[in-house]
């Protein structure tokens, strides 16, 4: 049985994560480290993200 997080604040980690919502803002490019880049989008109005993937090893 699977959990639903409402929590502010609350993170969740995983190899794949799917997200839905009904406005998703521009993609924006982030600093991880060093060199390294990422992106991020933010999520809004009925936002939902499930893992699709979990990790094989917890890093």
């Amino acid at each position: 049985m699977s959990k639903t997080y409402t929590t502010h604040g609350t993170t969740i980690k995983g190899e794949t994560i799917v997200g839905e919502a009904r406005k998703i803002s521009d993609i924006k490019v982030i600093v991880k480290s060093g060199r390294h880049k990422a992106q991020r989008v933010i999520l809004k109005d009925n936002a939902e993200c499930t893992i699709a993937k979990q990790y094989k090893f917890i890093k």
